[in-house]
């Protein structure tokens, strides 16, 4: 319920809703794809480039840390799964631990509550920019 307040109004494929925090924090939320039943969508924080650090060379260490979740929204259900997080990709209800890649027993529980406070976030403290044509 939370993700559909967040969209609002944006239902189409390849729209974005900005999300500012603070001056140094804000969130977007991409829809990737639409279909019948459901809508997969990207949300991601985004670091204002006036306070990036460079490190590590050219590399700057601020978009490595940039989090990012992909989510599949079912319709019909009103139910928001995880998909993917940091580019963990197919994330897994319960892990044997310790395990090769040292994913938590409880991550996806953990990535769900991770979740559910950006939107509270985006919901109570962001603002968006609007545009009028």
């Amino acid at each position: 319920m939370l993700m559909l307040r967040i969209l609002a109004d944006k239902e189409k494929e390849g729209e974005q809703r900005c999300f500012f925090i603070s001056d140094f924090l804000s969130y977007t939320v991409s829809i990737n794809e639409v279909t019948r039943y459901t809508s997969l969508l990207t949300i991601s924080q985004d670091i204002n480039s006036s306070f990036c650090t460079k490190s590590l060379g050219e590399l700057v260490l601020t978009n490595l840390l940039q989090p990012r979740m992909v989510i599949r929204l079912y319709h019909d259900a009103r139910v928001a799964e995880v998909v993917s997080s940091q580019d963990i990709h197919h994330v897994k209800p319960r892990n044997d631990y310790p395990n090769v890649h040292m994913h938590l027993p409880d991550e996806k529980q953990q990535i769900n509550s991770f979740l559910k406070e950006w939107l509270q976030l985006c919901h109570e403290l962001g603002q968006v920019k609007l545009s009028f044509l």
